[in-house]
């Protein structure tokens, strides 16, 4: 069977019943997860992307520093497939070992330490396909991680 990416059409917003649609029986574990977001003070903001010819989540952390300047960072990109729903974590090379010590699963930890740096950047990408909750506490922790490194 082939994977397809949904929401390809820039005139249709991704909106509720369009997701729902796309997912079928996965979209009450994309609703748990983004519910989830909230208490990771995680916003995901919806664009059409051009070059990849769909919509992506960009999940942003927001926060304020200690001079009173709002900032983001890009906690990770949420795509919707047929069926299922990716999301992606780009982990800065320089906190591989501190992902590595994070308490989530045995499958977690063999990606992290098994997924290759993307060419000359310095991150490496970890793609969860999802299609329940089993491993929404392992995406938490990672990207609480990632966010963390960025502040």
């Amino acid at each position: 069977m082939k994977e397809e990416q949904m929401l390809r059409d820039p005139d249709i917003k991704p909106s509720d019943e369009v997701i729902e649609k796309a997912l079928g029986a996965s979209y009450s574990a994309y609703i748990k997860f983004t519910d989830g977001l909230k208490d990771h003070s995680i916003q995901t903001d919806w664009r059409y992307y051009g070059d990849g010819g769909a919509w992506l989540g960009k999940a942003l952390y927001k926060w304020t520093n200690s001079r009173g300047t709002q900032k983001e960072t890009t906690a990770f990109w949420l795509s919707v497939w047929d069926g299922f729903f990716k999301v992606s974590i780009f982990v800065p090379n320089r906190i591989r070992e501190d992902a590595a010590d994070l308490p989530v699963s045995t499958g977690v930890k063999e990606m992290i330490a098994n997924t290759e740096q993307m060419g000359k950047l310095k991150f490496f990408p970890l793609i969860f396909e999802l299609r329940s909750d089993e491993l929404f506490d392992d995406i938490y922790a990672v990207i609480d991680l990632c966010v963390k490194a960025r502040k």
